[in-house]
């Protein structure tokens, strides 16, 4: 595993690939989430040149199909996506992720699992051309389904579910906060093999009870204790998790700090629960 920076997951704004990097280096992360679009658009050669000059590796980069909305949208992002696959595998950064939204008021569970289906799986084939794997992020907090008519998957298990439906190739973005307040354990990530886990997320959360939490609502890892990050990240290590670790902590403390400050902040809580791991 290693320390990756993704500037926007702190709430700092960056101009350019440049700029990130730079952040990262001066930080001390060994690796950096970014912009396929921008990738694609600077070419392979002044990509490699830049992650080389600042001696940080490219983690994952968002996925960039527009999925959720408007069929001619999804279709239009689809089209490129065979672009942007072929930029991303001759960087060799094969690891891509999105998030899941828990509940619909318009989909049953069945018909929102179809969908996703239709829509993720001409994605995901596209992306095994390219050797490439999909992480897919459940959101498990009781308030994000809250006043919704249908539940969606929201738990790991039924992301599992979804992935191997939608494609061999994908997996689970994992992030502590959705572990813990989905009510999962240690025994839920030992179950995991390594190839079912494309990116990991950390974070902490507020000491209140698990069903009164809001997803916006989060802090630093080891900020407050009450998820046990250290165990995680162990966990994660002993299944043979080899990718990147991403902060995005959603916190207001930090997004209000200047980027270097954040950054720093963000470093040290990080450093912090990697030395309690063990890692």
């Amino acid at each position: 595993m290693f320390k990756s920076l993704s500037p926007g997951a702190i709430g700092v704004g960056v101009s350019s690939l440049a700029e990130g990097l730079d952040l990262a280096a001066r930080h001390g992360f060994d690796g950096y989430h970014f912009s396929i679009g921008e990738a694609a658009d600077l070419g392979v050669s002044q990509v490699q040149d830049l992650t080389a000059s600042k001696g940080v590796r490219l983690s994952a980069w968002g996925f960039p199909v527009q999925f959720r909305g408007d069929l001619a949208e999804h279709e239009a992002s689809l089209e490129e996506l065979p672009r942007l696959a072929e930029t991303a595998a001759a960087l060799d950064v094969r690891r891509t992720a999105t998030w899941i939204l828990p509940a619909s008021d318009e989909l049953t569970y069945e018909e929102n699992f179809r969908f996703h289906v239709d829509r993720l799986k001409p994605a995901a084939a596209i992306l095994a051309d390219s050797g490439i794997h999909l992480g897919l992020e459940y959101v498990g907090p009781d308030t994000s389904r809250a006043g919704k008519k249908h539940e969606f998957a929201h738990t790991m298990p039924q992301m599992l579910e979804l992935c191997r439906s939608v494609g061999p190739n994908v997996g689970l973005l994992l992030d502590a906060w959705h572990w813990y307040t989905s009510r999962e354990g240690v025994g839920d990530l030992r179950g995991l093999t390594a190839e079912q886990v494309v990116d990991v997320h950390v974070n902490d959360a507020p000491d209140i009870p698990v069903a009164e939490v809001m997803d916006t609502v989060r802090a630093l890892p080891g900020e407050t204790g009450i998820i046990d990050i250290a165990t995680f990240l162990a966990t994660l290590k002993q299944i043979g998790y080899d990718g990147p670790v991403m902060v995005e902590p959603f916190s207001e403390r930090v997004r209000e700090m200047p980027a270097d400050e954040a950054c720093a902040t963000t470093a040290a809580a990080l450093d912090k629960v990697w030395g309690q791991a063990g890692l």
